[in-house]
């Protein structure tokens, strides 16, 4: 049952990302580095592993290494993304 959801999940997510692509005409790099509106969600998961939050003290947390590519993805997902990220 665990499983059934997270691939629901995954399928989700997969489809959001690349139907507000389409609706934003964004594009994404794929795998072979080609401009692509139609990523899977492992290369998107992939895509973000590098990205650290730093803390200091009481301060507003920071968030490094975000790259161009990263941000087309939270542009197409939308505001409440970007809030995070920024």
């Amino acid at each position: 049952m665990v499983m059934t959801c997270s691939l629901m999940i995954y399928a989700a997510l997969e489809h959001r990302i690349r139907q507000s692509l389409r609706q934003k005409d964004l594009s994404f790099p794929d795998m072979k580095n080609k401009s692509s509106q139609n990523p899977t969600a492992r290369w998107v998961f992939l895509c973000f592993s590098g990205i650290h939050e730093l803390s200091v003290g009481d301060e507003t947390p920071l968030i490094i290494n975000l790259q161009p590519p990263q941000q087309t993805i939270l542009e197409a997902l939308g505001k409440r993304y970007l809030g995070i990220y920024s």
